[in-house]
């Protein structure tokens, strides 16, 4: 598995083609949700497998001083194989190396003991985003 951080057309598309499958198609999100204002001043990840495959995206913004992680996904044949971990790492090494000291996401109710186990704390009740139970989390190097 190879961790990327996006730098080209196609390395871009790789990230919204996961994107469409897992948040669009699987969990029936709205493409007009899932395609927001902050795709042109984000930074995207494209995870591919051992056939250069995508199999996993998300994408890192900074706000309120904050290392923010969205829109992590990945490809149902790959879950369960460490490639979100490997994703993760990557983001927040990439935050850090921009000056971050902390990281905060907004986790799916059915991800958070995943988040937990890299260090993240809940910080909020449940809310809905896009009809799915979230919570917000956070993390302090």
């Amino acid at each position: 598995m190879q961790v990327i951080k996006v730098e080209t057309k196609q390395q871009l598309d790789d990230a919204f083609h996961i994107r469409t499958e897992v948040f669009v198609k699987e969990q029936k999100v709205p493409l007009e949700e899932e395609i927001d204002q902050y795709e042109e001043t984000a930074t995207h990840f494209v995870v591919y497998d051992e056939d250069q495959q995508p199999v996993g995206a998300g994408r890192l913004r900074f706000v309120d001083g904050y290392g923010k992680v969205e829109r992590i996904c990945i490809a149902a044949a790959a879950r369960s194989k460490g490639v979100g971990r490997l994703l993760m790492e990557k983001i927040e090494a990439t935050a850090r190396g921009e000056g971050a000291g902390k990281m905060k996401l907004n986790a799916q109710r059915q991800a958070e003991r995943f988040y937990e186990k890299l260090g993240y704390e809940t910080v909020s009740g449940e809310f809905l985003d896009a009809g799915i139970p979230h919570v917000t989390m956070v993390k302090v190097f």
